[in-house]
């Protein structure tokens, strides 16, 4: 196993989830494999940087918890590029909000980390459904739209084109060979749910060091928490069109080969797949199945439509994010070039 230090970084925005977050840094607390530091970056919100100040403050001088500010832009990016310049770590671990990890997390994480080659580790992200139980009409295959491991990925520890932000790891010397995340593309609070922000990252990390491996380890498990609100199809919708938009910004950066490779796979092989499974299950009279397969379909041609609008928006120059190049040792965040075209937002 690697004998590299890890970093967690758990970017928080709302007070809301209050009893999530505190849920979170224990399970980090719990880890088998003790964590340098956890770092819990507040995404410009001062009433939460200063009660999660006074809740962790015996923790402060140890630095076993630090409470930081978001020094960048409000978003998800930006939080997490602070995280990273501000932590001690070889190894910097991402953890939603949101989500517990299990005792194993970071050892799993660790143990892919002993090929000097492995740039980033993920894992596996279970569902907490609010309602107790998936609902019988929501397809496994797009489980993503509630930030979770999808039915079709390979099972084990395998290679990857990208690791998915929520569960994730990466190596400190990822970052200086392709910069942070790029701002202006993934969340920022309770906007449209953009994403694809760690894709785009894991994309120019492969350019910047072609012999980069990128792993998922299915043993490396968090469950992650599904408000009620997101178990219905309305959400569905929006995130699967939110998703179609930043694939154009991905794919306009970074080209459509590589920004919609891993898609092309998911479109014509897991989701047919999908599709027959739930007509089965229809004609067997099993509940859901009709349900299941109209969503698959509703969701493939929700998010093209997004990606042909967010490809439109972008050639027309309505598209704009940035990408960071990030000093290690509190504020070392600048922006650097910017990818894509220029012009106004892409919500």
């Amino acid at each position: 196993m690697s004998d590299l230090d890890v970093s967690v970084v758990i970017c928080v925005y709302t007070e809301d989830r209050w009893e999530d977050i505190l849920a979170a840094v224990s399970s980090v607390r719990s880890q088998s494999r003790p964590a340098l530091e956890t770092l819990l970056v507040v995404d410009h919100n001062p009433a939460l940087l200063e009660r999660l100040t006074k809740e962790y403050k015996e923790f402060e001088e140890s630095g076993e918890v630090r409470v930081l500010a978001n020094a960048g832009p409000r978003g998800l990016s930006a939080g997490r590029n602070t995280g990273i310049a501000a932590s001690r770590g070889e190894i910097i671990a991402f953890l939603d909000d949101d989500a517990v990890a299990e005792r194993e997390w970071l050892r799993r994480f660790a143990e892919g980390y002993t090929d000097p080659r492995v740039m980033a580790v993920g894992g596996r992200t279970m569902p907490i459904w609010a309602s107790g139980r998936r609902p019988a009409w929501f397809p496994e295959e797009f489980d993503w739209v509630v930030g979770c491991t999808y039915k079709g990925l390979p099972p084990g520890r395998v290679r990857v084109r990208n690791v998915l932000g929520g569960n994730a790891s990466f190596r400190r010397t990822a970052f200086d060979a392709a910069g942070g995340f790029a701002t202006g593309i993934g969340r920022d609070g309770d906007k449209r749910p953009l994403g694809c922000e760690e894709t785009e990252l894991c994309i120019r990390l492969a350019r910047a060091r072609p012999d980069a491996i990128l792993l998922i380890d299915d043993r490396a498990v968090i469950h992650h928490r599904v408000p009620e609100a997101r178990e219905h199809f309305g959400y569905f919708r929006t995130r699967a069109y939110a998703e179609g938009l930043s694939k154009a910004l991905v794919a306009r950066s970074v080209g459509a080969d590589k920004g919609l490779e891993s898609e092309r796979r998911y479109t014509t092989r897991v989701l047919p797949a999908g599709v027959a499974r739930g007509l089965r299950d229809a004609v067997l009279a099993r509940s859901g199945g009709a349900g299941r397969a109209g969503a698959i379909v509703a969701g493939v041609l929700t998010a093209a439509g997004g990606y042909v609008v967010g490809s439109m928006r972008a050639r027309r120059g309505g598209a704009t994010f940035s990408v960071v190049e990030i000093e290690t040792g509190a504020a070392g965040i600048e922006t650097g070039p910017v990818v894509g075209t220029k012009g106004g937002s892409h919500d």
